[in-house]
């Protein structure tokens, strides 16, 4: 009998995770799928490092790259410890340990990334719900994961409510 989506099994999903209360209804998304197949689950928070710095001139026409100062990235890397610790005590799942990944890049690439090296069966993640020009000066992480990722993706959307 041919594999169908009622016999997919998902042993491990990964939650990508901002601060955010989009980010935060799809964690709860997630953990609830997580609970419902009795899969693994791993958080990921991606620091997109800044691209301009006070500290000089940036010119990527001349040559010139951004510098990073060590200063702003532990603020960041620790930033992204609190959120990571905030979201996975939100789990009441008994016996599931989370994993925790913090990663810096480009959030589409590196969560891409950490899905495979992690080897998850699902990717979870909310989206802003941004259109017209908004999206287009923002682009779409989530659209971007949906299309190069090579497992199943669920965006789960935020709507305010009225």
């Amino acid at each position: 009998m041919a594999d169908s989506p009622l016999n997919f099994k998902t042993n491990r999903i990964l939650i990508a995770v901002e601060d955010s209360k989009y980010s935060e209804k799809a964690v709860r998304y997630g953990y609830h799928l997580a609970q419902a197949f009795d899969a693994q689950v791993a958080l990921v928070h991606v620091i997109d490092p800044p691209t301009n710095s006070s500290y000089g001139a940036v010119d990527p026409i001349m040559g010139v790259n951004p510098m990073y100062i060590p200063e702003i990235n532990e603020v960041q890397e620790e930033a992204s410890t609190t959120l990571l610790d905030r979201l996975a005590a939100l789990w009441s799942g008994a016996t599931t340990h989370i994993t925790k990944m913090s990663r810096m890049g480009q959030p589409r690439k590196e969560i891409i990334t950490a899905a495979n090296e992690w080897q998850a069966d699902l990717i979870v993640l909310g989206t802003h719900g941004r259109t017209g020009f908004d999206h287009f000066i923002s682009g779409s992480v989530s659209e971007g994961v949906a299309r190069h990722a090579i497992c199943p993706v669920i965006i789960v959307p935020y709507k305010d409510e009225d």
